[in-house]
């Protein structure tokens, strides 16, 4: 039986509680930024920085409360560590799931979880007391669970490094694919399109080309579409790499960048962007989104069905420790990873902490999922936060990283908040990172913001030479203070194309320093640097108030 006297003592006290970055001291405000007044006149087109506007559950919409449909208690879980509640916890969750949702309830209490906790069902809420009062402690890894994950790459990399959680938000269907893949000693296509090769079915071919920006698509036949539904647009490449390039800014580096050895990257097209349809008339298309780049006739744009996505999930108020266990060298992670979201769409966490694990937090191909007040604390992590596999739209806020409790053994990395594997429109909002850095990973992320962060900045960014670029155009860094003046990942008007650097603290370069892929011009943008006093000091919220102010 676990007392919770010795789970509090084991690191939860340093869990709990969200320390960001403290009010700007100077009582006027600091000059607008004219970057900012630039944006407002382009805002869905600015060359540098993106629109993430629409970041986060249903646009950054306030998650439903819902009403309470099940106490764990009732179905025999043990809130007192005595025994195994997964079972139980899995039963109240499906019940509610085939009721069509509602809330999963879990009193005060440290619930032993020896298998998954799989939340399959749409409109399904699992929620806890709070961060400090309801604990799931896990005792087992996902490679004891589910088995040995090995990477796609034919490497003995443990694909457990970043993906699977204990908590896993997922398409019970899905799930259950991805499970049975992986125990068959198969890889489980993470992705939108399904796990065994490209399952989605064609829905409308694009016939008209489009900018970024564009709410609008025209498309040969719109007979299988209509309003509200959630749609994939596939975007093909070229012989010339045309649509990777234009990723990256159509920067003249580009033309002159070695693609065709960079198979880790060539293997994740087509771009997959999920987006949900406004209206059609005719053959118009108006999305609820605008498009995150061009849509060109020779990349073989169309608008298809996509694996079914879990839809108005959450988790709530609870920690999930795992038990204690030596920091794994780096890229052999058993697997004990804390809540993961995939193939999830308009979902989200609120309250949640993890410790002492191998990842804490992972987007695996989610769309608009909001993380608020979530921290990761403990004896260190690969990933704290990792957004991966086509990821788009995310939002986390009001996160935290804690300062590690154990020093890293020889051999361990840590890389912080991570994006990569084209992914796109993901925001990381008002944190405090006391470990780690702003890791892009290669895979080509791009339109991408960080805004209003406080970081010790010790972590290094990760990916192999064959997964391609670092950066993709238009990230942006904007109000980032950098508590022991590393430069690394966080100033990055130098190497990352179409990007913007705006009101940075004074940096350095040490440690693990960054280089171009690119040669030539840029085109990035560097502001305010040496202060973090900017106007508007958080990008997204400006963003996200300027449209809901009737700019769409």
């Amino acid at each position: 039986m676990l007392s919770r006297r010795t789970f509090l003592s084991g690191g939860l006290a340093a869990a709990v509680g969200y320390h960001l970055l403290p009010a700007p001291a100077s009582a006027a405000p600091a000059p607008e930024s004219p970057l900012w007044r630039e944006f407002v006149r382009t805002p869905y087109t600015h060359p540098q920085i993106p629109n993430v506007s629409f970041a986060g559950y249903r646009y950054g919409a306030e998650p439903p409360r819902g009403p309470v449909r099940a106490n764990v208690l009732s179905y025999g879980a043990k809130r007192d560590g005595s025994a195994d509640s997964a079972s139980a916890i899995n039963q109240a969750i499906a019940e509610v799931g085939k009721r069509g949702g509602g809330v999963v309830t879990l009193p005060a209490g440290t619930y032993r979880i020896d298998d998954i906790v799989q939340i399959g069902y749409d409109n399904v809420v699992l929620r806890g007391a709070g961060s400090g009062k309801t604990i799931l402690y896990g005792t087992r890894s996902l490679e004891q669970i589910v088995g040995i994950n090995r990477s796609r790459y034919g490497s003995e990399n443990s694909a457990w490094s970043w993906a699977g959680g204990l908590v896993w938000v997922c398409h019970r269907d899905r799930h259950r694919d991805l499970v049975g893949a992986i125990k068959a000693k198969k890889w489980p296509m993470e992705g939108w399109i399904g796990n065994e090769g490209d399952q989605s079915s064609l829905l409308a071919m694009v016939s008209v080309a489009a900018k970024r920006g564009d709410f609008e698509l025209t498309v040969a036949d719109a007979g299988r579409l209509s309003a509200g539904q959630r749609v994939l647009l596939q975007v093909d490449d070229d012989a010339n790499y045309g649509l990777l390039k234009h990723m990256c800014g159509d920067v003249p580096g580009t033309a002159g960048y070695t693609w065709s050895d960079k198979d880790k990257l060539l293997s994740y097209r087509p771009f997959q962007w999920p987006v949900r349809i406004e209206s059609v008339r005719g053959n118009k298309v108006r999305l609820e989104q605008p498009l995150p780049l061009d849509v060109r006739l020779g990349w073989k744009p169309r608008l298809t069905t996509l694996t079914p996505p879990v839809v108005g999930a959450g988790v709530e108020g609870l920690t999930i420790q795992f038990v204690k266990t030596q920091r794994p060298v780096h890229l052999q992670d058993k697997g004990y990873n804390g809540l993961v979201f995939q193939c999830a769409w308009d979902c989200w966490a609120d309250d949640v902490s993890v410790v002492d694990s191998d990842n804490g937090f992972l987007f695996v191909a989610a769309k608009n999922v909001t993380l608020r007040r979530t921290r990761v604390a403990g004896r260190g992590q690969h990933h704290s936060y990792a957004c991966r596999e086509q990821a788009h739209d995310n939002l986390v806020q009001d996160f935290g990283i804690g300062k590690f409790t154990e020093p890293a053994p020889p051999g361990a990395g840590h890389h912080g908040i991570n994006v990569e594997g084209l992914s796109c429109g993901n925001v990381w909002s008002r944190g405090r990172m006391e470990a780690g850095t702003f890791d892009t990973h290669r895979g080509l992320p791009f339109h991408n913001v960080r805004t209003e962060v406080e970081i010790f900045n010790d972590g290094n960014h990760g990916g192999s030479a064959n997964a391609g670029p670092l950066y993709g155009a238009r990230f942006t860094h904007w109000n980032v203070k950098v508590t022991n003046e590393r430069a690394g990942c966080v100033k990055i008007d130098h190497v990352a194309p179409c990007s913007a650097t705006v009101g940075i603290s004074t940096v350095r370069e040490f440690g693990q320093i960054d280089k171009p892929d690119f040669s030539g011009a840029l085109n990035s943008r560097l502001e305010s640097y040496g202060t973090t006093d900017v106007n508007p000091p958080n990008l997204y919220e400006a963003q996200r108030r300027l449209r809901t102010r009737g700019r769409r």
